[in-house]
Order: C-alpha cells, then sequence, then structure tokens
C-alpha cells in the first residue's frame, strides 16, 4: 500500500548549552514539547501517540528514561515508543513518528529527541566495552579521526577546508537563538590555530557536549491541509550496516549512498544538487560536510571538498549546508539528528529567522550514527507531493 501523505505542523526545540542546571530532564524535554505544540497550534488531546529517541543511556547514566518521561510527555493512555539508533537516534525517531501517521495509523503524533550530557560523560560511555562490539577508547574524535586522513588522502583535500566548514557552521550557529556555540567573529585562522585533538581535527572543528531537546507534530494530509504552513513530507529514507566488516569503506559507506538513493528515487529527484535548495548535514566534525556531500550524491567522489572550498555551501550558496549552525553549534546527541530534520523543515516553512535561505522550497535532513553504519534522512517541501 502507498504512503498516505504527512507533514510537519509544528517544531520546537530547547536553548542548547552544556549545563541545562535549570530544568530536570523532564523539563528539557517539556521545553521543545511545548514549543513545538504552540508552533502546531494543537492540544494534548488532538496527539494521538508519542515518540521519544536518545542515544545510550550511559550518556547520562539513566537506564531506560522513557519508563518515567510517559507522564511529562502526555502519554498516558496513548501509545509511547522509545527509538534507539546511536548518534542518529534524533533522524531515526522521526521517521518512526511519520511512518505512524503514513501508514494510517495515527493522525497527528508527536515526537521529542534528547540529551543531558551533563549528568554523565559521553567520552566515558563511549569507552565502555559493549558486548559483541569493538570498544571506540578513544571518543568519538579518536575513532573518526583515521576515516578523515582516509578522506584527505583519497581526494587530495587541502588541509584548510575543514576549518572553512566550521568557521561557515559557527557563524550561522550565532544567527541562532537556541545555538550552544554562538561565535559570530570565528575564522578560518583562527580555527587553524586551535588545539590539534585527533590529527587532523582540530578544538574549532569539533561539535560541543551539549544539552538540549527538540520535539515535532507531525500530522495526516488532513492536518496538513488544515495548517498554515506546514512542511510536507516528500521522501524518507534508513539504512543500517554492520561497525565492521571486509572492504567496508567507511569514508563513503554503503548504507549512506543506498538510503540517499532511496530517498532521491522516493522523491523524484535526479540531480540533487540542482533540485534541493538546502541541507541540514549531521557534521560533528567539520571534515564530514565534504565527506557527506559525496556520500548523497551532491558531488562526486573526491569532489566534495571542493564545494566547500567554492563557498558553494555558505549561507548564501548553491546549497546552503547547516544554515542553522549544525552539529558543530549544537550537539545534544540524541536529539541533534532531530535538529537537522527539524531545521530542514523550518526552513521549507520560513520560520528559520535570521537563518532562513531565500526561496527554500525543498530541504533535506540527514543524520547519522554509531560508526558511520546507521543512516537515516528526509526530504521536506514546501508543497504537497504529488
Amino acid at each position: 500500500m502507498a504512503k498516505q501523505r504527512a507533514a510537519v505542523l509544528g517544531t520546537g526545540q530547547t536553548h542548547h548549552r552544556s549545563k541545562r542546571t535549570d530544568v530536570s530532564m523532564p523539563g528539557l524535554l517539556r521545553e521543545a514539547v511545548d514549543r513545538a505544540m504552540v508552533d502546531a497550534d494543537v492540544g494534548w488531546s488532538d496527539i494521538d501517540a508519542v515518540v521519544v529517541g536518545k542515544a545510550p543511556d550511559l550518556f547520562e547514566g539513566v537506564m531506560m528514561p522513557e519508563l518515567f518521561l510517559a507522564d511529562a510527555l502526555g502519554a498516558n493512555g496513548k501509545p509511547l515508543l522509545r527509538v534507539h539508533t546511536a548518534g542518529s537516534v534524533g533522524g531515526s525517531t522521526a521517521l518512526v513518528a511519520a511512518s505512524l501517521v503514513q501508514s494510517g495509523v495515527h493522525r497527528r503524533v508527536l515526537t521529542v529527541a534528547f540529551e543531558k550530557q551533563s549528568e554523565s560523560n559521553a567520552m566515558w560511555a563511549l569507552s565502555i566495552r559493549v558486548p559483541f562490539t569493538m570498544p571506540v577508547g578513544a571518543g568519538a574524535g579518536g575513532y573518526f579521526a583515521p576515516h578523515v586522513r582516509s578522506y584527505l588522502r583519497r581526494s587530495g583535500a587541502p588541509e584548510h577546508v575543514g576549518a572553512v566548514v566550521a568557521a561557515k557552521d559557527r557563524r550561522n550557529g550565532a544567527l541562532n537563538p537556541h545555538a550552544h556555540l554562538r561565535q559570530s567573529d570565528i575564522t578560518v585562522d583562527s580555527v587553524r590555530a586551535s588545539q590539534m585533538l585527533w590529527d587532523p581535527i582540530r578544538y574549532d572543528e569539533t561539535c560541543p557536549s551539549s544539552d538540549g531537546a527538540c520535539a515535532m507534530v507531525i500530522g495526516d494530509e488532513r492536518a496538513g491541509d488544515d495548517s498554515p504552513a506546514p512542511a510536507w513530507i516528500h521522501a524518507t529514507a534508513m539504512r543500517t550496516e554492520p561497525t565492521t566488516f571486509a572492504g567496508r569503506d567507511q569514508v563513503n559507506p554503503q548504507a549512506g549512498k543506498d538510503a540517499a538513493t532511496e530517498l532521491w528515487r522516493q522523491a523524484g529527484i535526479t540531480d540533487p544538487l540542482s533540485q534541493v535548495d538546502t541541507a541540514e548535514i549531521y557534521v560533528p566534525f567539520s571534515w564530514f560536510e565534504p565527506m557527506w556531500l559525496e556520500n548523497l550524491g551532491f558531488a562526486a567522489d573526491g569532489e566534495g571538498w571542493k564545494l566547500t572550498e567554492a563557498g558553494e555551501t555558505a549561507l548564501t550558496g548553491r546549497l546552503p549546508v547547516n544554515p542553522s549552525g549544525g552539529v558543530l553549534s549544537s550537539n545534544p546527541i540524541g536529539a541533534s539528528g532531530m535538529l537537522r530534520f527539524s531545521e530542514a523543515a523550518k526552513q521549507v516553512m520560513g520560520r528559520a529567522g535570521d537563518y532562513q535561505v531565500d526561496g527554500a522550497r525543498t530541504a533535506l535532513g540527514h543524520a547519522y550514527g554509531g560508526g558511520s553504519q546507521y543512516f537515516s534522512m528526509w526530504l521536506v517541501g514546501a508543497v504537497k507531493p504529488t
């Protein structure tokens, strides 16, 4: 059976900070949820189900927090699902919520994702040996730095490109009132002068550790028609691959390529670079912008860095990437993927404020997680799909 049409009716997010000591975990989620429901102009009686997502429980040290969040999320007497796909979970959570509407099971679904990293330590949590998996031992940066070095060797990209991405995204973040890091005066030179952490990743090329949450209300076609400015969901895709297997390409993962191929097929996109107006791409370390531009099909293999260097991914470029500031400006890990999806929706709804991309009609939301093994993405548009 064909998917039914669905749309984002409203979005909400917290103010992201290194420590949100002013709110409890339920309070953090309600900050985002209340804003999303106001934006969607709905009440609790309009919500049929709730889908919540977060990254590994060790990131806060609270096991299965969904068990005590049901009341705060208005889920009493309603279906409540919890999603977990590592760092991509915010995107995956949004797609699970969308699927409940697209399948005709529910009319309106509230979805929310979060992280309160200040209550634990992600570096420690990532270093714990989980059964049947390889321990990271050095945090996410230590794990991904060899992939970046491989990309540099394969593409011949000049070393300053990572600093170009970091300076761009942080300046974009300065326009976003919810962003954790707002550095309007950051420059390529200042990024390149920052401390080397994991060669070739420098301090200012890394994401922060944030407390925050993001929420959306997703509705069916009738709800979308009744909304003054919905973001229609044109296509969705998720793909997965193991962390390790013979011949695995961690610079350009097959699961990411397959998900993008399916996304463009569903949406009828044949030339993403000319047909997509803006993209919110999951870039926790600056070098992942050119890498994911290639993985998503915006550029040929080894050519992604040329788009970045030419300024094509800047706010006024051909394909503005992360106009909100992206993960490099705010990183509540469990919510970071949903923030990409939400920010894409805000662009086509015309609600992005000072970082609104002029004339944005189609936007990509993208998330990845684990050892570059989980991928989720959607394409949203201002016009209802035919």
